[in-house]
């Protein structure tokens, strides 16, 4: 039974270092997860026809000391709670735990906003693009506002591209169409085409290096062997940038507004790190102190109670083979003690002697106090044996 629990311990030992490994790995690929943005775009007025005698309306003449129509646009965005993981984690300990969320301008590379108005009219600029900031002279920011004049009906589209993490990629239709998927990240689509491989067995039997193209792919490619290192090569070949996100937003500032008006909202994917899987990933790789010393103690714990259970096997077997025949018993006690003397006092075989043969060839050795008493013991048995 202690060899079977040995053996399941070098078993879980064999997994968990392997599991470790695994979030190893993991951990420096970071993991991503699919959150969900949403954007808000909505729009205020000022200096409108219908607002006369307004307080915005005598802010606009304090101003600008003229009654000109403006609106702005405001575009801002937050990242919805992921609730399922939150849950999963244990939601008492999430404020203490929580970081700052992150900015709207932080989840866009770039951004195009463009007016549908009169040129003529509206000569001033009628595309606005941000580009990300880099720098510290352009910090993150929760949302962009737009300020414009006018008071006449305008539609408004907005480009956006995101910044995904992983960086995501747009299928070729051909290849899309054999893996199922449409945008997807780089390692992705290469762990896609692997799986459609395996499953059609296209892999060489005698160089499993090779793959070997079947219609479809022969198709897409246009050759009839890819080594497999090479695939990452010839799938950038049919990648291109994702589309983006386009809204459309309308208004007309002219009209009055009985009721604050609410913002326009849209949800949008986007891939981004996982923060919270790498926290628990990474609190599975360092246990804290009070596991290790708590490990520490029930190892202690083990290797005596093993001792334990070797010396109970010993002591068990040694009184059973006297059990079993005494006198072979003692004999072969006596011939493993003599071995034990001789190997104690440095003497190899020596005929049954436990002496080594240097001593007995030396004058100091009888000498001794013992040897007098040993030669009356000899002398006294010899007399006794001639008067008998």
């Amino acid at each position: 039974m202690y060899q079977s629990l040995l053996e399941m311990e070098r078993k879980l030992d064999w997994t968990i270092t392997r599991k470790r490994m695994e979030i190893q790995d993991t951990l420096s690929r970071n993991p991503s997860t699919t959150r969900t943005l949403r954007i808000f775009v909505s729009h205020t007025v000022s200096g409108q026809s219908w607002q006369a005698g307004t307080e915005s309306d005598n802010l606009t003449h304090s101003e600008t000391g003229e009654n000109i129509p403006a609106w702005q646009l405001k575009i801002e965005g937050r990242l919805l709670e992921a609730r399922i993981i939150l849950t999963f984690l244990q939601l008492p300990q999430r404020g203490k735990d929580k970081g700052p969320p992150r900015k709207f301008s932080t989840f866009i590379k770039r951004m195009m906003v463009e007016f549908d108005r009169d040129t003529n009219v509206y000569p001033e600029n009628n595309i606005v693009e941000w580009p990300r900031a880099t720098g510290h002279h352009n910090p993150p920011l929760d949302g962009f506002t737009v300020r414009r004049t006018g008071d006449v009906p305008t539609h408004i589209r907005i480009v956006m591209y995101l910044d995904h993490y992983p960086e995501q990629y747009r299928l070729n239709p051909d290849l899309s169409s054999v893996l199922g998927i449409k945008e997807e990240s780089l390692l992705g689509v290469v762990q896609a085409l692997w799986n459609y491989i395996k499953i059609q067995g296209l892999q060489d039997k005698a160089d499993r290096r090779l793959v070997r193209s079947d219609e479809r792919l022969r198709a897409i490619f246009g050759v009839e062997t890819i080594p497999f290192q090479k695939l990452p090569e010839y799938v950038k070949r049919l990648l291109s940038p994702p589309d983006p996100i386009l809204l459309h937003y309308s208004f007309d500032p002219s009209l009055p507004v009985v009721e604050p008006e609410r913002p326009t909202a849209w949800d949008v994917e986007i891939k981004m790190e996982d923060a919270a899987l790498k926290n628990r990933m990474g609190v599975m790789l360092h246990t804290n102190k009070e596991t290790s010393v708590t490990l520490a103690k029930m190892d202690e714990e083990i290797a005596l109670l093993a001792q334990s259970l070797h010396n109970s096997h010993l002591k068990r077997t040694f009184l059973q083979s006297f059990a079993d025949d005494p006198a072979k018993f003692i004999q072969t006690w006596l011939e493993s003690q003599s071995r034990d003397l001789e190997s104690v006092l440095g003497a190899g075989a020596s005929e049954g002697l436990t002496l080594r043969q240097e001593e007995l060839r030396r004058s100091e050795f009888f000498r001794l106090p013992w040897v007098e008493e040993a030669v009356s013991v000899q002398e006294g048995l010899r007399l006794a044996s001639k008067g008998m």
